[in-house]
């Protein structure tokens, strides 16, 4: 699936969506380059969740737990991830198979530790099509 966005408003309203059908134990694999949006991408799914507190990025702690929505929100950022191993230090099986759902900013990183079943979404830019224009392409709906 392919989704095109023009604006940080469209890319925040389609993870709004995308969190509304998630269920406990999935597991999102959020992917693309520096600065395409995958912060704004988590923030509207966290909306999506009812989560109201501020979402950032979890760069330097790995993962921001959110409580406050209709499932927990278990938000990875693994860039610094230099050995998969890491993540076992963390936990990370109790996060991916419990009862929230988990956002992995950089999964790329851990690609080997990710479920089978993981959805799968990555965010590209096209200046061709201007500055704000994302692809959003969603593989494993």
């Amino acid at each position: 699936m392919i989704y095109e966005s023009n604006s940080a408003a469209q890319t925040a309203q389609f993870a709004r969506e995308l969190a509304g059908k998630s269920k406990p134990g999935s597991v999102i694999c959020l992917d693309g380059e520096l600065g395409v949006g995958k912060t704004v991408f988590a923030q509207g799914f966290a909306g999506g969740l009812g989560i109201v507190e501020p979402v950032s990025s979890p760069t330097f702690t790995i993962v921001q737990v959110y409580e406050g929505g209709r499932l927990p929100l278990y938000h990875f950022d693994v860039y610094r991830i230099a050995d998969p191993g890491e993540m076992e230090e963390i936990g990370y099986e109790d996060y991916f198979y419990g009862r929230g759902v988990c956002l992995v900013e950089w999964s790329v990183q851990i690609e080997e530790l990710l479920p089978e079943d993981a959805l799968r979404v990555r965010l590209e830019k096209d200046l061709e099509h201007g500055f704000d224009y994302r692809r959003i392409v969603v593989e494993g709906l």
